[in-house]
């Protein structure tokens, strides 16, 4: 039995010992070595409209563009009801603030089509893959100063 208890000790001992002498990473110069580099990043996450929301607010700051809600179904073929099937068209996700809603598209085509069919209301930009709208009643209090700056900020993010 007692061969058993003291052979894991040793190793145990023998691991510390190993470890313990590690000279830091110093070159036989006495300089340290390099540390290993991080890999670099792949690449972020695409820029979703309730991110877009909080950096926008930020961007011209306030802490929030004013209750940010999530009205995603209201946008798509399946909200129009009638058994409509979600379709490439629809919008990816939708968030309604008191200042803007920002709609998220699949493509900066998609976008396109969206604003061009709105445009004879003259509060929709569009800016990539991303709408902006001043169509409901607090946000139409929005400045054409204000409009400007959100367009001009979401195009900065975008790019960056």
């Amino acid at each position: 039995m007692r061969t058993r208890t003291t052979l894991p000790a040793t190793l145990l001992a023998f691991t510390v010992l190993v470890l313990g002498c590690d000279d830091g990473g110093t070159k036989k110069d006495d300089t340290k070595k390099d540390a290993p580099k991080a890999a670099a990043p792949t690449s972020a996450a695409p820029l979703t409209a309730r991110a877009a929301a909080a950096e926008l607010a930020d961007a011209i700051g306030v802490k929030t563009l004013g209750n940010p809600t999530n009205n995603t179904g209201s946008c798509s073929n399946q909200s129009a009801g009638a058994g409509r099937k979600t379709d490439v068209r629809d919008c990816s996700q939708l968030i309604t603030t008191n200042t803007v809603s920002i709609y998220e598209f699949p493509t900066a085509e998609v976008a396109d089509q969206w604003t061009k069919r709105r445009k004879f209301d003259r509060t929709w930009r569009q800016v990539d893959r991303f709408a902006l709208s001043w169509s409901a009643r607090d946000q139409a209090l929005t400045s054409k100063e204000r409009r400007f700056e959100l367009e001009t900020a979401l195009r900065k993010l975008i790019k960056s």
